[in-house]
C-alpha cells in the first residue's frame, strides 16, 4: 500500500466512514461481471449523500481513486477500478418520492430496477411503471443503469434510460452536490455557496465546449438508436436546451457520482400477447425486423438455440415450453389498450411474415407460465451462454455491439464470418428491434496464443461495425472492454471533446480511472491471466459438469469455481430460491457470486486468500452457505457453492478439531443408531430444562425446539417389513427408508410404502443404506464416501427398478452426489434409478394411477415447503407437479428455502439468518394458509422450522396426504381433527 492510499484510509476514518479493507472483502469487489479483475483499496458503504460527499473530498484531497458501484453486473469493467469502491446497493436504496399525476418519481442510486418498478406500480395502482427493464433488472440499480444508459428489452418503444431522467443529482470529483437538470445545473443544498459557484464555473465551461464543437457533436452523435460508445455530448446542443443531466447519462461514473435521480414513468399497457417467432438462423430472423417494427411492436428480442438447448440440459426439459419449430426464434411483444385489437395484429403480423417467406414457424403465445418461460431464456442469455451443456467457455468483451435495425442482417452475417475467420463461436442473442445484439465469444482468456486471437478480433470487430455505420457498445457502455477502441469510431476532434469533458467535471482523472478517457487497454488486468498451474485434489468428480476447454489440462476445481462470471442473478430479491442467505443480509459476501470471487481469488494464489484450503477469509465466505443447492439450479452457469462449499470444509478442517455441531449433527446417522435404544428417555430429558443442556454439549442453539426420537417400539410398529418380496421376482419399487425417516418419523416410511401399493407395485424397502447427508454438509468427504460406497453395492442388485427415497434431500445426494463421490459404475447405474417420492407419485399418476383419496374428497388445496434439493436436483415444481397429478387444484407454494437446511438452522451463530430466510417464502405462505388447509414439507428440516414457528401446525409428508388411512381433515389450532 502506498503512503498516498494509507494516508486516504486514515483521513476517511478520521472522518467517521467505514472503510471495509478486509483481504475478503477486497476479493469480493475486485470482479464485477466483464473479464477483468481489479483489487481495490476497499469498500464503502456510503448511507446518505453527504457521506458520499465527505468521501469524494478527502479522495479528491488525497489523489485516490474511487469507482461507484450499484449491483457489479457491468459486462464492460465498470464496476472494478483502483482505489476505493462504493457500493451504493446496500444502503442508498429508497424510493424518496413518486407523484403519479405528474408521472415522476425520485430515487437513490443503489435501488434495484425490479424494486423500484414495483414500488411505482403500488403506488400508482399498476397504472405506471419505470421503462428500462435490462435482463439483469432482478439485481442491477438505478444508479447503474444511469452510468451506462441501460436500455432493455422493451426499449423498441421506450427507448434508453436517458431518455426518461429529469434530473439528477451528484457529487462532483471534489465532494460537492448539484443537481444536474434538463436545461442546467444547480447547487442541490439551498445556501450551498461553494456548489453554487462550481455550478456557475461548469456551465460556462460546458458551454465553451459546446460552442468549440457544434459541428462534431451533430455529425458524430446520436446517429442509431442504441450509439452508447462514448460521452452523450449532443444533449449539450442549443436544439436539445443544453440537458446537463442526459449528457452525464452513460458517463460510466467518470465524471460524477450519482446519489439519486428523478426520472419520468410511463402506463403500462392494458393489454399485451407475446408472439415466438422460429427461423432458421439469426440472420434470416434479422431480415424480418423491418416488417416487425411496422407494426409498432414494445420488444423484438432473439436468441439462438444454444441457449435453448443448454437452458434444457440444466433445468430440464420443461424448462422451456412455447418455442414454434426453428433453431433461431424472435420474441416480439405486442401490446395496446384492447386484446383483441392486439391479438389482431399479431394475426396480421404472422400473414406478412409468412409472406416473406424466411419464418419456420410462428405461434401466438397467451399462456402466461409459457410467456414467463421463453423470458426467463432470453433474461438468463448472458449466463447460459457463458458455460454451455456441450462444455467450453465464452465470454464477453464484444458483447453488445448495435448497428442501426436496417443494418441488422448484414452486420451479422459479416460479423459470422468473422468469427470463422478467427476459428472462434459466438452465442448470439439480443435486442434485434433496436440493432442491439449481444454474443459471448469463445475466446480463450488462459493462454498467450488465445489473448493474442482476442486482441486481433476486437479490433477486427470493432472495425467491422464502424463500416456498418454501428457502435462499439448498444447497451454495457465501453468500460474497460472497449474504451481504447473508441479512436476506431470517432475522429480525432471528438475524443478531444471527450477528454475535455471528462477534465471539466474531473481535473485530477480520480473518477472510475481507466474508462473512456485515457483508457487501459482492454488486454490488461485480465481475470484469467496469470493463474498458476495447481492441482487442486478434490473428492468430488467435477468433470462431468466442468468439461474445460480441449488442450488446457485446466484442473477441474479451478475451472469449476471460475463458473461463476458475475451475473449477479444469486443478488435478485425475488424468483427461484437463490441465494437465500444473501436476501437475508443484503451483503455481498453472502451471495453465490460473492463467495465465487473467493473462491478464485483462492485458486489464482491472490495475496488476499493466499493460504488455499486453510483460508480463513473463505471459511468466512462461506459461513453463510445454507448448502441449500439452489444456485445449481438457478444459477445460469449452474455454479454449485454446496459442493465447493462441502469440498473446501473437507481440506479446511483436516487433521483439525471441527465444530462440535460437526459431530453431534454431521455424525447424526451414527447416533440413530443409538437413540432408537433410548429414546423414551432421552425424549423425556428434551422435555426438561435440561434440553438446553444436551444443545450445548452438542454445540446446538438453545432457542430451537428439538425433535423427538423414534423408539424401537415405534420403529417395530410404524416401518414396513423390510424383506424382499423376491419369489416371484425384483419388486418393482426399492423404498429406501433414510436415517431421518427411520430416525424422526418411521410413521412416514409406512404411509409411502401403502401409497406405493395401492398402486399396483411391489414394494422392497431398505433401511440399512444411509447416503452420508450429514457428512457431506459438513464436509467430512472420507467418511460419507465409506457410506455411499456400502450403498452403491447395496442397492446395485441387478435391476431397473426405480429406488424412491422418502426423504427429498437423500434422495438428491443418491442422485447427484453419490456418482460424483464414488466413481464406479454401481454409483452411477444407482444414480440413474433414484426418484424423489414426489417423482414417483407423478410417474405413477401419468401411468393412470390415483390415489383413494378418504371419502373420494380430493383436498380442494394444499401448502407446500419447496424443498431446496429436490427443486435442484428433481425439477423446480416436482412436488407442485405431484400435487396436480393427483387431482389438488390448488396448491401455494412456499419456494424459497425454509431456513434450517440440515445443520445449519441449528447451529447457534446461524439461528437468527435462519428465521430471517424462513421469512423470505415459508412464513408469509403459512400467514395465508388457513388453518383446515394441509400443509406438506417432504424435508424434515423443512418439518422442524414449521414446528418452530408454529407449534400447532400439523405437516404431513406426501406419503402421508396419499396414505387412504390417513386422517385428512384438520383444525390446525388443534392439530389434527
Amino acid at each position: 500500500m502506498t503512503d498516498t492510499a494509507a494516508g486516504a484510509l486514515v483521513a476517511l476514518r478520521a472522518r467517521g466512514i467505514e472503510v471495509d479493507t478486509t483481504s475478503r472483502r477486497r476479493s469480493e469487489y475486485a470482479y464485477d461481471a466483464s473479464n477483468y479483475r481489479i483489487e481495490p483499496l476497499g469498500v464503502i458503504f456510503p448511507r446518505d449523500a453527504a457521506e458520499v460527499a465527505r468521501v469524494l473530498e478527502t479522495c479528491h484531497t488525497c489523489a485516490v481513486p474511487v469507482v461507484p458501484r450499484g449491483g457489479g453486473t457491468s459486462m464492460a469493467g465498470g464496476a472494478v477500478g483502483p482505489g476505493i469502491v462504493l457500493d451504493f446497493s446496500r444502503h442508498m436504496a429508497a424510493v424518496l418520492n413518486i407523484d403519479a399525476g405528474a408521472r415522476e418519481a425520485t430515487a437513490e442510486a443503489g435501488i434495484v430496477l425490479t424494486t423500484f418498478q414495483r414500488e411505482v406500480e403500488r403506488a400508482s395502482d399498476g397504472a405506471l411503471t419505470f421503462a428500462p427493464d435490462p435482463s439483469s433488472k432482478s439485481r442491477a440499480t438505478l444508479g447503474g443503469s444511469i452510468a451506462n444508459d441501460a436500455c432493455g428489452n422493451h426499449s423498441v418503444r421506450d427507448g434508453r434510460t436517458s431518455d426518461h431522467v429529469i434530473s439528477l443529482d451528484v457529487v462532483t470529483a471534489e465532494g460537492l452536490r448539484l443537481t444536474a437538470t434538463r436545461s442546467g445545473l444547480e447547487a442541490t443544498v439551498d445556501g450551498d455557496e461553494p456548489a453554487r459557484a462550481r455550478a456557475v464555473e461548469l456551465t460556462a465551461e460546458l458551454r465553451s465546449l459546446v460552442s468549440a464543437s457544434l459541428s462534431d457533436f451533430r455529425l458524430e452523435l446520436g446517429r442509431i438508436p442504441r450509439q452508447v460508445s462514448g460521452f452523450h455530448l449532443s444533449h449539450l446542443l442549443p436544439e436539445n436546451g443544453f440537458d446537463v443531466a442526459r449528457s452525464l447519462v452513460g458517463s460510466e461514473g467518470t465524471c460524477v457520482i450519482v446519489v439519486s435521480a428523478t426520472v419520468k414513468l410511463v402506463p403500462t399497457p392494458g393489454a399485451a400477447l407475446l408472439l415466438s417467432l422460429g427461423y432458421d438462423d439469426v440472420v434470416d430472423a434479422a431480415k424480418d425486423i423491418m416488417t416487425i417494427l411496422e407494426f409498432s411492436p414494445a420488444a423484438v428480442e432473439g436468441i439462438d438455440e444454444a441457449i435453448v438447448d443448454t437452458m434444457r440440459h440444466r433445468r430440464g426439459p420443461d424448462s422451456v415450453v412455447g418455442l414454434p419449430t426453428g433453431r433461431a426464434w424472435l420474441y416480439v411483444d405486442l401490446d395496446g389498450d384492447n386484446l383483441a385489437e392486439v391479438t389482431a395484429t399479431a394475426e396480421r403480423l404472422l400473414v406478412r411474415l409468412r409472406e416473406n417467406g424466411r419464418l419456420v414457424d410462428g405461434r401466438v403465445v397467451p399462456n402466461l407460465e409459457e410467456r414467463a418461460s421463453l423470458w426467463r431464456v432470453r433474461e438468463d442469455g448472458a449466463g447460459l451462454s457463458a458455460r454451455l451443456h456441450t462444455g467450453g467457455e465464452s465470454w464477453p468483451g464484444w458483447e453488445d455491439s448495435a448497428v442501426a435495425p436496417e443494418n441488422l442482417a448484414a452486420y451479422l452475417a459479416d460479423f459470422r464470418d468473422l468469427l470463422a475467420r478467427f476459428d472462434l463461436q459466438g452465442v448470439l442473442y439480443g435486442h434485434f428491434g433496436a440493432g442491439c445484439m449481444h454474443v459471448r465469444i469463445t475466446f480463450d482468456l488462459r493462454t498467450d496464443a488465445g489473448r493474442a486471437v482476442m486482441d486481433a478480433f476486437m479490433r477486427a470487430a470493432a472495425r467491422l461495425v464502424v463500416t456498418h455505420g454501428g457502435s462499439l457498445s448498444g447497451e454495457h457502455g465501453d468500460g474497460r472492454a472497449r474504451s481504447e477502441l473508441l479512436p476506431l469510431m470517432y475522429s480525432p476532434a471528438m475524443l478531444a471533446a471527450f477528454d475535455r469533458f471528462k477534465r471539466v467535471w474531473d481535473s485530477r482523472g480520480i473518477l472510475n480511472p481507466g474508462v473512456l478517457v485515457q483508457p487501459d487497454s482492454f488486454m490488461d488486468n485480465l481475470a484469467l491471466s496469470g493463474i498458476p498451474e495447481r492441482e487442486w485434489r478434490t473428492s468430488f468428480d467435477l468433470t462431468p459438469v466442468t468439461s474445460a476447454p480441449a488442450g488446457h489440462g485446466l484442473d477441474p476445481f479451478v475451472h469449476a469455481v471460475q463458473a461463476c462470471v458475475g451475473i449477479g442473478r444469486c443478488r435478485s430479491d425475488a424468483g427461484g430460491v437463490m441465494c437465500p442467505s444473501f436476501r437475508a443480509t443484503g451483503d455481498e459476501k453472502d451471495s453465490t457470486r460473492g463467495r465465487s470471487r473467493v473462491l478464485q481469488d483462492m485458486v489464482r494464489g491472490a495475496t488476499s486468500v493466499e493460504k488455499g484450503w486453510r483460508s480463513e477469509d473463505v471459511r468466512e465466505a462461506l459461513d453463510l452457505c445454507l448448502s441449500c443447492k439452489a444456485c445449481s439450479t438457478d444459477c445460469p452457469v449452474g455454479v454449485d457453492m454446496a459442493t465447493y462449499k462441502s469440498e473446501f470444509f473437507s481440506n479446511f478442517y483436516r487433521r483439525r478439531l471441527r465444530p462440535m455441531s460437526h459431530y453431534s449433527l454431521g455424525w447424526l446417522p451414527t447416533w440413530l443408531k443409538l437413540t432408537v435404544h433410548v429414546a423414551p428417555l432421552l425424549n423425556l430429558v428434551l422435555s426438561t430444562p435440561l434440553r438446553r443442556v444436551v444443545a450445548v454439549l452438542g454445540g446446538l442453539t438453545t432457542k430451537r425446539a428439538l425433535p423427538k426420537f423414534a423408539s424401537a417400539a415405534q420403529l417395530r410398529r410404524e416401518l414396513p417389513p423390510m424383506t424382499a418380496p423376491r419369489a416371484a421376482g425384483p419388486a418393482d419399487i426399492v423404498l429406501v427408508v433414510d436415517s431421518f425417516t427411520k430416525g424422526f418419523r418411521p410413521e412416514v416410511a409406512g404411509a409411502a410404502q401403502r401409497v406405493l401399493g395401492a398402486a399396483g407395485k411391489t414394494v422392497e424397502c431398505n433401511a440399512d443404506v444411509c447416503c452420508g447427508l450429514t457428512l457431506i454438509s459438513t464436509g467430512q468427504l472420507d467418511k460419507a464416501r465409506k457410506l455411499l460406497t456400502r450403498a452403491a453395492v447395496a442397492l446395485d442388485d441387478g435391476s431397473d427398478a426405480p429406488i424412491v427415497v422418502i426423504e427429498p434431500s437423500c434422495a438428491a445426494a443418491f442422485k447427484k452426489d453419490l456418482p460424483e463421490l464414488i466413481h464406479t459404475d454401481a454409483a452411477r447405474r444407482v444414480s440413474r434409478r433414484i426418484r424423489s417420492f414426489a417423482g414417483m407419485v407423478t410417474e405413477l399418476a401419468q401411468a393412470g394411477w390415483q390415489p383413494n383419496w378418504p371419502d373420494g374428497a380430493v383436498p380442494p388445496s394444499v401448502t407446500v415447503q419447496t424443498h431446496c434439493h429436490e427443486y435442484s436436483v428433481f425439477g423446480a415444481a416436482s412436488q407442485t407437479a405431484a400435487l396436480r397429478a393427483v387431482g389438488v387444484a390448488s396448491v401455494r407454494e412456499a419456494t424459497g428455502c425454509c431456513g434450517v437446511a440440515g445443520n445449519f438452522g441449528f447451529e447457534p451463530s446461524h439461528f437468527d439468518i435462519s428465521m430471517q430466510v424462513a421469512e423470505q417464502a415459508l412464513i408469509p405462505a403459512l400467514r395465508q394458509t388457513d388453518a383446515r388447509t394441509p400443509v406438506l414439507a417432504d424435508g424434515f428440516s423443512c418439518q422442524m422450522q414449521i414446528m418452530q414457528l408454529d407449534a400447532q401446525r400439523t405437516t404431513l409428508h406426501l406419503a402421508e396426504l396419499l396414505d387412504g388411512s390417513a386422517p385428512h381433515e384438520f383444525d390446525n389450532s388443534k392439530g389434527r381433527s
